[in-house]
């Protein structure tokens, strides 16, 4: 009986696998600036100002308002130049270790839970910065397939590394730019 028992539960093991939804996915980019950490650490830290460094930001709008919990938040529009629009709501920036973290509310990438983090170091050398892009999140698409096409984790990997690509490029060509 023991036995049969054992195997049922072997044999239900994929099945139990499959139920259990989404996985977490992770991107992570990083790049080595010719400026010094402060100045790019300057660019990244201005929550209200990712149009100077994202080439696919139009525009963005700071509000403060009460979060879920009560407390006064930061949170920003972005809108895109190709129309769409993400809301963020900023966690935290740590001058100290030149590090913010944000989050988005909602928005037109496919993805949900995205959690972000950008951290600003010493680069390699001397007078050089590196950045890290690092952001956690789920598919777009909470449920057990099948799954809509352009809500699978592959689309939301595509998406975010499309984003992180770009916007560290950019970041790259701006802040070794500026005098």
């Amino acid at each position: 009986m023991k036995k049969l028992l054992a195997l049922i539960a072997i044999a239900m093991l994929p099945l139990t696998a499959a139920a259990h939804g989404p996985s977490s996915q992770k991107v992570e980019k990083t790049i080595v600036i010719k400026a010094d950490p402060a100045k790019v650490w300057a660019l990244i830290k201005d929550f209200g100002n990712m149009q100077k460094w994202h080439p696919a930001v139009a525009s963005d709008k700071l509000e403060t308002k009460k979060d879920e919990n009560g407390n006064d938040s930061t949170f920003r529009l972005l809108t895109l130049k190709d129309g769409g629009t993400i809301y963020e709501k900023l966690r935290n920036v740590d001058d100290a270790g030149m590090q913010l973290k944000y989050e988005i509310v909602e928005g037109v990438l496919p993805v949900n839970d995205y959690y972000s983090i950008m951290t600003v170091k010493a680069g390699p050398g001397a007078g050089e910065s590196t950045v890290t892009w690092m952001g956690r999140f789920y598919r777009k698409y909470m449920l057990n397939p099948p799954i809509p096409p352009g809500q699978d984790d592959q689309s939301a990997i595509d998406a975010v590394t499309g984003v992180y690509d770009s916007g560290l490029a950019n970041l790259k060509k701006v802040a070794e730019g500026q005098k």
